[in-house]
């Protein structure tokens, strides 16, 4: 197996623990704006270990650079989505005692 299989698995198996970690976190808190904060996390830090470590594990090719646009926009887009549903909830006036 190739040095660039095994370390873009190890950083696959690092962006899924990281989703585990997430989806623990999502069932612990029973806040809305704890749990919008940790899905945050989970498709920041997780959906970014997974697309890299794939982009390292099929080496430079064309399904790389496709993947590569794919993180591009995610890193860019799903900060911003998840503030501007947390925003437009706290500008509502959403109660989040979780009830």
């Amino acid at each position: 197996m190739p040095l660039n299989e095994i370390i873009g698995l190890v950083i696959i198996t690092m962006g899924t623990i990281c989703v585990g970690i997430g989806i623990y976190g999502l069932y612990k808190f029973y806040d809305f704006y704890s749990r919008a904060s940790i899905a945050s996390i989970i498709d920041t830090a997780g959906f970014v270990l997974i697309l890299i470590g794939v982009m390292v594990y099929k080496n430079l090719s064309l399904f790389s650079l496709k993947v590569g646009i794919i993180l591009f926009f995610m890193i860019i887009l799903n900060p911003l989505s998840n503030h501007i549903i947390v925003r437009g909830a706290h500008l509502s006036g959403f109660d989040s005692k979780g009830e």
